[in-house]
C-alpha cells in the first residue's frame, strides 16, 4: 500500500466553504422535488431574475399573478376554481425553489471572489470552480426552458425536459461532490484493485441511470399507474409493454396520452433497482477483505442507504392511490442523492491523481 495526495491542501475556511456549497445543492433539488410533487413548478410565469428576487407584497401584485397562472394550461385543465389562498401556497415553493437558486449563486460567488484575493485557491482549483459556476448557470437555464414547456399545451412541465433538468442538476452536484472530497481528504491510501474500481464505476453509472428513470416516473406520474409491489397490477411485468401496436413515436412523444410509457419507464426503474441491489451486494462481499477506513465505511453507508432506497421506493409506489405522496416521494428522491454521493465517495478511494506514482496494493 502507498499514500497519494492531490497537488494542494486547501485551507479550512474553502473546504468548509464547499461543504456548505454541496448541502445547498442537494436542498436545491430536494426543493425542487417537492415543487413538482405538489404541482407548484409552472405557478410563477415569468422569469425575472432581478424582480423575481421578491414575491408579491400587496393583495393587487397577488391578484396580478394569480390572473397570470390563471392564463395557463394547468389552471385551465386542472386548477380552474381553485382560489388565490391555495395559488399562494404553490406559488410558495416555486418561489422558494429559485430563491434557493439565487441563494446559491450568493454563496458561491462571493466567498470565491474573496478567497481568490486572498490567493487561498490554487490556479489548478481555480478552473475546477469555474467549471461549476458555467455548470450552475446551464442548469438555471434549462430550469426556465423546464417551466416554459408546461405554459403552452400541457398542464405539467415536459417529463423529458424536467429529467434533463434533474441531470443536469446531478453533474453539477456530483462534480461539486468530487472537488469537495478532494479537499477534505487530500492525502489517502492507495487502493490499486481494477476488478473492484471498475463495479464501483459501474455502480455509480446504475445509480445516475436510476435517477434518470426516476425524473421520468415523477414527470409522467407513472406511480398512479401500477400502484403495486412486488407485482404490478397483478402481473409480473405489465401485460402492456408487450403490445407491439404501442411502440411508435407518438406514445413516446405524448406520453400522457395513454399508460404506455407511464408503465414502461416504471418497468424500467423496478429493474434497475434490482440490478442495483445485486452490484452493491456483490461489491459489499468483494470489497470485505480490503481493511481501509474509509472504504469500509463508504461501502457500508452504501449498502444501508441501498436497503433504506429501495423500501423508500416500495413505500412511494403502493402509496401512489389517486395521487403521489409527496413526503414519501421527496425522501426517495434525496435518498437517491444521497445514495450517489455515497457512491462518488467511494470511488474517490479508488481513484490516483494522474501526477502520483501508485505501488500495487493486489
Amino acid at each position: 500500500m502507498g499514500n497519494q495526495a492531490v497537488s494542494y491542501i486547501l485551507k479550512r475556511p474553502v473546504r468548509i466553504w464547499l461543504a456548505i456549497g454541496v448541502f445547498m445543492v442537494i436542498m436545491q433539488v430536494v426543493i425542487g422535488g417537492i415543487t413538482r410533487l405538489t404541482g407548484s413548478g409552472l405557478s410563477i410565469t415569468k422569469w425575472d431574475i432581478v424582480t423575481g428576487t421578491l414575491p408579491p407584497l400587496n393583495d393587487n401584485q397577488w391578484q396580478i399573478a394569480f390572473d397570470e397562472y390563471k392564463a395557463t394550461p394547468q389552471y385551465e385543465k386542472l386548477n380552474e376554481g381553485m382560489e388565490i389562498k391555495s395559488f399562494k401556497f404553490i406559488y410558495f415553493w416555486e418561489y422558494f425553489h429559485r430563491l434557493w437558486a439565487r441563494s446559491m449563486g450568493f454563496v458561491f460567488i462571493i466567498p470565491f471572489f474573496y478567497f481568490l484575493r486572498k490567493k487561498w485557491l490554487p490556479k489548478p482549483f481555480v478552473r475546477k470552480l469555474i467549471g461549476v459556476i458555467i455548470l450552475a448557470a446551464i442548469v438555471a437555464s434549462f430550469g426556465w426552458i423546464m417551466v416554459a414547456s408546461g405554459l403552452i399545451d400541457r398542464p405539467w412541465v415536459n417529463a423529458y425536459k424536467l429529467t434533463l433538468h434533474l441531470s443536469l442538476a446531478l453533474v453539477l452536484f456530483g462534480y461539486l461532490l468530487w472537488i469537495t472530497y478532494e479537499s477534505f481528504q487530500p492525502v489517502k491510501k492507495v487502493i490499486n484493485n481494477l476488478k473492484l474500481k471498475k463495479l464501483a464505476k459501474l455502480i455509480t453509472v446504475v445509480i445516475c441511470l436510476q435517477i434518470v428513470l426516476g425524473g421520468l416516473m415523477s414527470g409522467m406520474r407513472a406511480g398512479l399507474v401500477a400502484p403495486t409491489w412486488p407485482d404490478m397490477n397483478g402481473e409480473i411485468i405489465s401485460s402492456e409493454v408487450f403490445h407491439k401496436n404501442m411502440w411508435n413515436v407518438e406514445n413516446f412523444v405524448n406520453y400522457d396520452s395513454t399508460n404506455f410509457m407511464p408503465i414502461l419507464v416504471q418497468v424500467f426503474h423496478r429493474s434497475v433497482a434490482y440490478i442495483l441491489t445485486v452490484l452493491i451486494a456483490l461489491f459489499y462481499a468483494r470489497s470485505r477483505k480490503i481493511k481501509i477506513k474509509p472504504l469500509n465505511i463508504g461501502v457500508n453507508l452504501m449498502l444501508v442507504m441501498l436497503v433504506i432506497q429501495f423500501l423508500l421506493g416500495v413505500f412511494t409506489i403502493i402509496n401512489c392511490r389517486g395521487s403521489v405522496p409527496v413526503a414519501l416521494g421527496v425522501f426517495h428522491q434525496a435518498g437517491a442523492i444521497i445514495l450517489l454521493g455515497i457512491a462518488l465517495f467511494v470511488n474517490y478511494q479508488f481513484y490516483t491523481p494522474k501526477s502520483m506514482n501508485v505501488e500495487n496494493s493486489e
